[in-house]
């Protein structure tokens, strides 16, 4: 438990973002619109997978991180060691190759959370959440615990094909990583808002308003349960892969990659928890909020008191601060109960 607290602290100090470690050929306002869209970008990514989860099968998935390092483990395990499926495409493009690893990872990620929704959740169905979220905290520190077995002690470099390539806008160096990572987002925002027109979304968004009444139509909850859990640990993959790859984190995947899904909870709570839009726009917010903090706060020395790691604070600060005026967040669900 030490060891995770430590960790935890040691990512709230690299997600703060020291001075010393200014992305080389951006400061000021351009600096701070980069580390914006990259935290933002992650964020989004994090909390929408959460949602999905929770929106479908009302079970607050504390798991999230650990699936979030494992798909980028995979990623980095199958593009840079065994070569699949890269070894089998001959002469392609090295850039296709690394696609079809990090697609390969997504597609083992979605099993992983079909078999862990199958065993461990399925069967805790009228349970109290309580129960639900405690176990989903066991699975975390289960997957953690594998996954940092095969990691090891040194991080596992992604070998993303843009490597260390920037988009110099003169205001602003921006990071070829950033700028895909926006795009995946905004992509992944327009096929969920699809998806969710399809049958299989409209069976969803009704399983997650009364599943009684879904089954009641000749819904298959525990499809949709699968599926719910599928798409959230494949998004969880996704996230993963720009964690390891953003602009202060280009280490590749490690140990702490996992603790970063507890810092885009903030994003979930602001938006709400059963909001995809809401965990876009919660997303970006706490990815301003943190990147305004610590480029213009945290950096200044007139408030040095405060420390170097308060832009890590911050997201937790504006969380509190929703839930005292919105309790739901800005676009959750507000539930009227009797009393």
């Amino acid at each position: 438990m030490s060891e995770s607290i430590q960790g935890l602290w040691g990512l709230v100090g690299v997600v703060g973002f020291s001075a010393q470690e200014q992305v080389e050929g951006a400061s000021g306002l351009g600096q701070m619109m980069v580390d914006w869209l990259s935290l933002g970008s992650i964020y989004a990514l994090l909390a929408m997978g959460f949602v999905i989860i929770f929106k479908s099968t009302q079970v607050l998935n504390f798991a999230h991180g650990a699936l979030a390092a494992l798909g980028a483990f995979m990623v980095a395990y199958l593009a840079n060691v065994a070569e699949i499926p890269g070894q089998w495409m001959g002469d392609a493009p090295n850039w296709l190759k690394w696609v079809s690893s990090a697609i390969l990872a997504m597609v083992a990620a979605a099993l992983i959370g079909l078999i862990l929704e199958r065993i461990f959740i399925r069967p805790m169905l009228g349970e109290g959440l309580f129960a639900v979220a405690i176990v989903t905290l066991g699975l975390d520190i289960a997957i953690r615990t594998i996954t940092n077995d095969f990691i090891g002690t040194n991080p596992r470099p992604l070998g993303i094909p843009t490597g260390g390539s920037s988009l110099d806008l003169g205001w602003a160096v921006v990071p070829w990583n950033v700028v895909i990572s926006v795009l995946v987002t905004l992509a992944t925002v327009g096929l969920i808002a699809l998806f969710f027109r399809s049958r299989t979304g409209v069976a969803m968004q009704a399983t997650a308003f009364d599943q009684e009444a879904a089954r009641a139509q000749g819904i298959q909850v525990g499809r949709i349960f699968s599926l719910a859990w599928a798409m959230g640990a494949a998004m969880a993959a996704v996230a993963g892969i720009f964690v390891s790859v953003s602009p202060r984190r280009s280490i590749g995947v490690d140990p702490s990659t996992a603790f970063f899904a507890f810092l885009a909870f903030p994003a979930v709570v602001l938006g709400g928890l059963d909001s995809v839009v809401g965990a876009v726009v919660g997303g970006y917010v706490i990815g301003l909020a943190q990147a305004a903090v610590t480029e213009f706060v945290s950096n200044n020395p007139t408030f040095a008191f405060l420390g170097s790691g308060f832009g890590g604070v911050v997201p937790y600060l504006v969380m509190l601060l929703v839930l005292l005026i919105r309790p739901y967040g800005l676009f959750g669900t507000e539930e009227i109960r009797r009393v």
